[in-house]
């Protein structure tokens, strides 16, 4: 009995355990939801009190930027983030889609005068641009507009603005904010090249004007590229005034160009070291490579050329190191002669020697570029140019008597010089057997036997040269170039194409000054039958005002318009 009691109790105890840990893991469930629910609700209040906050935010933001659109758009607001497409323009105007044109006329901007807008790059989560901007990096920069023509979202954007906004590398989708503004007239600009030589370009400051002729605006922190031929130069523009960005529109800016420092000099722009005369210069140059001089003459030393028949003797002495150099000559503005470009050249080889005369029409007063090119291997040099004065006779060499033409003489069958008629044949004798003359019909020249096999003649041009240097002239002469241009011909043909038909040699404008390229034929015929070149067509249709009457007349027709206007010749 008190065992089954004993059962009993314990059979309680248990039940009664068991339900009270059962109503304490309901409480402790029914707490932890109403910490959890708690929690939530908080949770929930922070988000929508974030997104309140968030949406005051935009509100105040979307508020200021239309103040600021406002304010920089001086009444017309324009905002658009659109994806940039690169195109092939020069200068700094983009292209818009044609929904832009609509919501600019809308609010008059056509009225307020030309049109300016920054672009800004939109910052993408993971590419590229946002962690260069972290660094500080401002990809902002200004631009004008050339024509409403881009797809819809889009905005087309030359090389000039691509290269400012994306100096590295450009997102899968790149996003542009294109913002409406109004900009002030420069005054002032400091421009710095990237690397020396851009200071040795013949009047550089009208270059850089040429080029900023196709720009709208310039902003500071830009690189500015510039093209001279087939050479470019970049310029950084460290300081504008009056403000940080400007518009370089119909107007007058002073501009300072300072000397590129050491740290971002470039190694492989050419530039003209001096060359004095009578002094020498060492140098190595490369297989492929140029190395510039230059050289002056000016109105003294010009006179002494003149007057006194002497002649200017340019000399390169090469080390026999199995390399060989050519030596090209141009006078400024061509600066660096090539190849292609040149107006005196010598093709020597080893050591080699070029005489200018004043006979010589090309040459006169002013500057001129010598050029060292590695024909072959690496070739250690000194390079010189001297005054060389011309003696009426040689050293040792006697005046002839007029008794010596009355001696007998008889052609000699072999070398057909004229030999004393007593002493002709012992002549014929030894000269038929050392002496052998050249068969090519025009040579006829009397060579030793031995060095008759090391004579030989160019298939091509029949030229004369020794063995060793046929290989140079076929190639120098005979291979053909190709000109930028598209043109293939030989060297000669190359030379005569590149001064006076090539599209891409530098002319100077008559209307400008400037050395541009010449371009192809004009495309009216009035042009084309004055002579003008495509720049100078273009050039020269812009208005001027008559010295006589003050009527703006296009400067192509204003000696016309003298003429038969004001009866002036």
């Amino acid at each position: 009995m008190d065992f089954e009691l004993r059962r009993a109790r314990e059979k309680l105890d248990n039940e009664q355990r068991e339900r009270k840990e059962r109503a304490k893991l309901k409480l402790d469930r029914e707490r932890k939801a109403k910490e959890e629910a708690k929690k939530q609700r908080d949770a929930i209040e922070a988000a929508q009190r974030s997104r309140r906050l968030d949406a005051i935010e935009a509100q105040l933001k979307a508020e200021q930027q239309m103040g600021e659109s406002l304010l920089a758009g001086r009444g017309v607001v324009f905002y658009k983030i659109l994806e940039a497409v690169p195109f092939q323009g020069s200068g700094d105007k983009v292209k818009l889609p044609p929904s832009c044109f609509t919501e600019l006329s809308d609010q008059g901007a056509f009225d307020k005068g030309p049109m300016y807008f920054q672009l800004s790059l939109v910052h993408q989560e993971g590419s590229s641009a946002t962690k260069d901007d972290e660094k500080g990096n401002n990809r902002t920069t200004h631009s004008g507009v050339l024509e409403f023509t881009a797809d819809e979202g889009s905005v087309a954007i030359p090389p000039h603005v691509w290269s400012n906004l994306f100096p590295v590398d450009a997102p899968n989708i790149p996003l542009v904010e294109v913002r409406y503004v109004r900009l002030s007239k420069g005054t002032y600009a400091k421009l710095q090249p990237d690397g020396i030589g851009f200071s040795d370009l013949p009047n550089h400051k009208a270059i850089l004007e040429t080029s900023l002729r196709q720009h709208a605006t310039l902003s500071q922190d830009d690189v500015l590229t510039v093209k001279y031929g087939e050479l470019t130069y970049k310029l950084r523009v460290l300081e504008l005034k009056p403000s940080s960005s400007i518009s370089v529109l119909e107007t007058d800016i002073e501009v300072d160009i300072v000397n590129p420092g050491v740290e971002s000099e470039r190694t492989d722009q050419y530039v003209l070291k001096p060359l004095a005369f009578g002094a020498s210069e060492s140098g190595l140059v490369e297989e492929g490579n140029y190395m510039y001089y230059k050289f002056s003459i000016d109105d003294d030393a010009w006179e002494k050329l003149v007057s006194d028949d002497v002649k200017i003797e340019v000399k390169i002495d090469a080390e026999a190191n199995g390399g060989d150099t050519d030596l090209y000559v141009s006078k400024h503005p061509l600066i660096f002669p090539n190849r292609h470009q040149h107006e005196w050249s010598s093709h020597d080889v080893g050591s080699k020697t070029l005489i200018l005369s004043s006979k010589d029409r090309n040459l006169g007063t002013g500057t001129y570029s010598l050029a060292v090119y590695g024909f072959k291997g690496t070739t250690k040099y000194q390079v010189s140019v001297h005054v060389q004065e011309n003696s009426k006779h040689k050293v040792g060499q006697q005046a002839t008597h007029s008794s010596s033409m009355d001696v007998d003489t008889v052609e000699c069958r072999n070398c057909k010089h004229f030999i004393p008629t007593r002493s002709i044949a012992l002549h014929e004798a030894y000269c038929s057997r050392h002496n052998v003359v050249c068969p090519h019909a025009g040579c006829g020249i009397v060579l030793r036997i031995e060095e008759a096999k090391n004579h030989v003649h160019c298939d091509k041009c029949g030229q004369a040269f020794h063995l060793g240097e046929m290989e140079k002239h076929m190639k120098v002469f005979h291979e053909p170039l190709r000109c930028p241009c598209g043109v293939v011909l030989e060297k000669e043909d190359m030379v005569q194409h590149q001064a006076s038909d090539c599209p891409l040699r530098l002319i100077a404008c008559r209307f400008c000054g400037d050395m541009v390229q010449a371009g192809s034929s004009a495309m009216d015929v009035r042009d084309r039958l004055r002579g003008l070149s495509e720049h100078e067509s273009i050039c020269g249709s812009r208005t001027a005002p008559c010295d006589s009457c003050g009527r703006s007349v296009m400067l192509k027709d204003m000696d016309i318009h003298q003429i038969a206007v004001h009866q002036k010749n």
